[in-house]
């Protein structure tokens, strides 16, 4: 196994955690410092999320059919740099939305890139537990940009977060240059051994007929519906509460450092078990999860509620984050579409969680918060029983054996 090539894709996810989001949650700060409304804000930022979705399904596709993984990568981190930087200098509003246009279409490029080169580095046997080193350091490093940025901001203003992501776009890039070229397997990275020979152009319908595949999206979408809102829900409570014991920054910070700290042991616990339990049970496991998870944010309204309620969010994002690829990668072994597969599970989750904020959002403010979370988790429950039902079917219907063990 390419040792250096893989050591450096650990330090590629550390550092794209932070690239592929550009301003991510600093944006909304540094437009309303340039006297940007909250309506206009919400517009730009859906703008972009928008164009990410409508990205990541061709960005699979691209990512099969492409020999030049590398390169794509290091584009993708290149255009994301130039358009946040662009902000500092330009403020007007076309800029501003093209910026976050281009901030989109290029981070839907990132994660099934990085997918595709760590199979086409690991191969297939050595996936999962790559995928767990990955996420480890993916988590790390979202971890580490939030306590650099936030202590950057405080000291020195929202224009240090410029010269953070720059610093860590230009050690990505360096990270992505290490990987050697030679080193990774193009057949391998989109699910074929060096027999085995397909078209150099993903056929779709290889992917809509793939009952596996189609349940294990839907089951996701489902999920991330329910999932999306939740933590941004416990803001707004706390924040709607003024009273509030804690305050609501220092809030929304804990909960990401939490979950943030939680998803890295989980990826590396997920890594290590799945040959011993399997992908699915590991899935499972993260869907039992969220019922869970919503049901104490209905039933409690106290502000340290937060902790137990992040700490099964981290539970749930660090298996998924190993199984979901990892399930994928074996029910499309040998189709020459795995990462188009990947593309699509990405796409359908992003759709769940796009709606996720406006149908609880709707709730709490026509009902209560109480009354979201509630939702949420009954969403979630739906999701584990599409997951059951599905797979069952999925057993009947020609998904391999190594994909359940």
């Amino acid at each position: 196994m390419p040792l250096r090539s893989l050591q450096a894709l650990c330090l590629v996810n550390f550092f794209m955690a932070d690239v592929r989001d550009g301003l991510g949650p600093f944006l909304g700060i540094f437009l309303t410092e340039r006297h940007w409304n909250a309506g206009d804000i919400g517009w730009v930022m859906t703008a972009g999320g928008l164009a990410g979705l409508v990205a990541t399904l061709p960005a699979g596709l691209a990512t099969d059919a492409t020999r030049h993984k590398r390169s794509l990568l290091l584009i993708g981190s290149l255009l994301i740099t130039l358009s946040t930087l662009l902000l500092w200098y330009f403020h007007q509003g076309w800029i501003v939305v093209l910026s976050q246009i281009v901030t989109g279409l290029s981070a839907a490029l990132i994660a099934p890139m990085l997918t595709g080169i760590t199979l086409g580095l690991a191969g297939p046997q050595g996936f999962s537990h790559q995928m767990g080193r990955n996420e480890a350091f993916n988590h790390g490093g979202n971890m580490t940009a939030a306590i650099i940025a936030g202590a950057s901001v405080w000291l020195w203003g929202t224009g240090a977060v410029f010269v953070l992501m720059t610093t860590m776009a230009l050690c990505a890039g360096a990270a992505v240059l290490a990987i050697r070229h030679n080193d990774i397997d193009n057949l391998a990275a989109r699910g074929l051994s060096g027999s085995e020979s397909v078209s150099n152009v993903p056929r779709l319908y290889q992917i809509a007929r793939n009952p596996a595949v189609i349940i294990t999206g839907v089951t996701l979408l489902l999920f991330h519906l329910g999932n999306a809102a939740l933590l941004p829900m416990l803001s707004l409570r706390v924040a709607a509460a003024h009273n509030a014991a804690i305050s609501p920054g220092l809030y929304a910070a804990a909960t990401v450092v939490i979950s943030q700290c939680v998803m890295i042991p989980m990826a590396l616990y997920a890594a290590r078990h799945a040959p011993r339990f399997g992908y699915p049970v590991l899935i499972t496991a993260a869907l039992l999860v969220l019922p869970l998870r919503a049901l104490i944010a209905s039933a409690f309204d106290g502000a340290y509620f937060m902790i137990p309620v992040q700490i099964l969010d981290g539970v749930a994002a660090g298996l998924l984050g190993v199984a979901v690829p990892g399930y994928i990668v074996k029910v499309l072994e040998g189709s020459g579409h795995t990462n188009a597969g990947q593309g699509f599970i990405m796409l359908m989750q992003g759709v769940g969680a796009a709606m996720s904020p406006a149908l609880a959002g709707n709730i709490a403010a026509a009902y209560s918060y109480r009354s979201a979370f509630a939702v949420l988790g009954a969403i979630a429950l739906a999701a584990l029983i599409t997951w059951w039902i599905g797979s069952r079917y999925s057993e009947k219907n020609g998904v391999p054996r190594s994909a359940r063990s």
